[in-house]
């Protein structure tokens, strides 16, 4: 529970609202217990007893208070029974009407509270998600820590309201009710509490059965959210490949783990529900037996023994929300647990100085002796490469599918950190200076584009912090995407809806690569930047790229000759590993890989 109590105190931070939703549950709670306290005066009018009338009451309890209350007040009240009994049927009314409108104020006020602090604690959980590590999340997926931000976040919120609005509130009524009880008959009121520790225990012992369930079911619920992302996503292969039927057999199965995980938690909510009514009614037939047997003795007043008997009635029937409430507490700390391990999660960072600042580059790039293994891989995907690429340089990036071309180009921007060796960039180990300052030098362009769901000027402005629309303009028109951008109902503030889906894969393409221009880094990588493209645009795309390759350094990957062979090197990859560097047609003499790329990957040797 300590978890659920350490997010718990973040609720503090709105310590005012937490002050008045108190105070509201106080005056609820009085007004509760006050109505309570007139059940004697209205028994007493009932069965017969007017030796006492409200005025004699009032003179008396006014005494016990050194006559706090003007007499002219005392004066006023009925010496009639009848006129007593609807004076105090009209103050039990307004006091109920005081209550509610109390109750409903803390409960406003608590859930303000809660609500907020769980958006606070969303927000926080976030900021953690997006600065993991790309191995990080390579290793543990995204959909489990997407269901914590968002489901664990919600079960938290629940644990919260139960400690601050109905917990609070039963918990004050059941504590005026008892109030009222020991002041009527304290003798009764501590015998009935006798059997608390043992109703408690019962309360405890199946809720921390439910925490463990808890903890299964939010798991269960982030596989089976991943199943659901990546099958709507890969919508269009699934229908294509008529795979419908083989998704849903991977959603059920996920969806049976997740219920089964959920049946545990029924049981015990299920269980700890008659076992706390069991116990609960056996204490009241006991209290009961003893209450009937007190007031026939004649050792108390009967009206009084009756009314203190409501009110352990009273305060009873708060035992059995609270037990439900309880439950809702430790299925939050389950939450709790998982919320805290993704915020303990560890974040990019420099390994010196976070202040650092990598200055322009303008010398060169340097890989020294690299060695980077995905996690859980049997090989590296980089195996001790060693590279100087100097400033200005167009290096072109060849080899079979899976050699580690596009890992190796990831160490640049820090997506990954080598397990072993050095990235240096003008002589300074990039791992020593902030993550902001050498990504901001960096532009890249990717076979798979990522558009956002938003206006084509947003998508290409993403990350660079240009407002002006001149700017935004020119790197479309560069990027050959301004016709077909104007030729939109809404021009450049069209919205592209979820990953782009109104797009084209090459309108697509060239947007990032409008947005990589519009970003003018000092190194470029493109990563089979126009492989979406037809061959007439990409001549034209390749021309603007040749031009915008001037006075940067720009690492290439790339699937057809016509996109390598103008390249000042060519490196050429095969298992994580170099196998030869050179030019073009040196490369075609004497390395049979290029040669074989050529014939296969890059458009055949007739094209050289």
């Amino acid at each position: 529970m300590k978890n659920f109590w350490r997010f718990a105190k973040h609720i503090l931070r709105y310590r005012t609202t937490i002050v008045f939703a108190l105070f509201a549950a106080v005056v609820s709670a009085a007004c509760f217990g006050a109505g309570i306290a007139t059940i004697p005066i209205i028994l007493k009018a009932m069965l017969g007893d007017e030796t006492r009338s409200l005025r004699d009451l009032g003179i008396d309890y006014n005494a016990r208070i050194n006559n706090f209350v003007p007499q002219e007040w005392i004066d006023r009240l009925p010496t009639d029974a009848f006129q007593g009994v609807l004076v105090v049927l009209g103050l039990v009314l307004a006091l109920t009407l005081i209550g509610a409108v109390a109750k409903y104020f803390h409960t406003l006020l608590a859930m303000t509270a809660c609500i907020r602090t769980i958006a606070n604690i969303r927000k926080a959980a976030f900021y953690r998600v997006i600065h993991f590590p790309l191995r990080s999340i390579v290793a543990e997926g995204t959909m489990d820590s997407i269901s914590r931000i968002v489901r664990d976040s919600n079960q938290l919120g629940k644990g919260f309201t139960a400690i601050t609005s109905k917990a609070v509130h039963e918990l004050f009524k059941g504590a005026a009710a008892l109030v009222v009880a020991i002041a009527l008959d304290w003798k009764m009121s501590l015998i009935a509490l006798i059997g608390a520790p043992v109703l408690a225990g019962f309360v405890r012992f199946f809720s921390r059965r439910i925490k463990i369930a808890s903890k299964k079911a939010l798991k269960q619920a982030g596989l089976m959210l991943g199943t659901i992302a990546q099958s709507v996503q890969g919508i269009r292969v699934v229908k294509v490949h008529t795979a419908e039927r083989q998704e849903v057999g991977r959603f059920n199965r996920a969806n049976k783990r997740l219920l089964a995980a959920e049946m545990s938690i029924r049981r015990a909510k299920a269980l700890s529900s008659p076992v706390v009514e069991g116990i609960t009614m056996i204490g009241i037939i006991v209290l009961g037996g003893f209450s009937a047997w007190y007031i026939l003795q004649g050792a108390a007043d009967r009206t009084h023994a009756i009314a203190a008997l409501a009110a352990l009635g009273a305060a009873g029937a708060s035992v059995r929300p609270l037990s439900q409430l309880t439950n809702d507490i430790y299925e939050a700390a389950a939450a709790a647990d998982r919320l805290v391990q993704l915020l303990r999660g560890k974040v990019e960072k420099s390994r010196g100085d976070a202040r650092q600042r990598l200055p322009l580059h303008t010398q060169s790039i340097e890989f020294r002796n690299v060695v980077f293994t995905y996690p859980n891989a049997a090989a590296p995907a980089i195996d001790g490469i060693t590279l100087r690429i100097n400033y200005g340089e167009v290096v072109a990036f060849v080899g079979p599918n899976g050699c580690g071309k596009t890992t190796l180009l990831s160490l640049i921007p820090r997506l990954f950190d080598p397990d072993s060796g050095h990235v240096l960039i003008d002589g300074t180990d990039i791992g020593e200076v902030s993550l902001k300052s050498l990504r901001q030098q960096i532009g890249v362009v990717t076979q798979e584009t990522v558009i956002f769901n938003d206006s084509i000027n947003n998508n290409i402005a993403y990350g660079s912090g240009v407002i002006d629309q001149k700017r935004i303009e020119a790197a479309a028109a560069a990027a050959l995407a301004d016709e077909f951008i104007r030729a939109k109902p809404e021009g450049y503030d069209t919205v592209v809806g979820e990953q782009g889906v109104t797009l084209s894969g090459g309108q697509r393409q060239r947007i990032a690569i409008a947005r990589a221009i519009l970003r003018n880094p000092r190194i470029l990588i493109l990563d089979e930047a126009t492989s979406m493209i037809d061959a007439d645009s990409e001549a034209q795309i390749n021309a603007v790229l040749d031009r915008f390759c001037h006075d940067r350094t720009s690492l290439v990957i790339a699937h057809r000759l016509s996109t390598v062979i103008n390249a000042d090197r060519i490196v050429v990859m095969d298992r994580g590993r170099i196998v030869d560097i050179g030019a073009h047609r040196d490369l075609l003499d004497r390395c049979p890989l290029y040669q074989q790329l050529c014939r296969t990957q890059l458009g055949g040797l007739d094209a050289a």
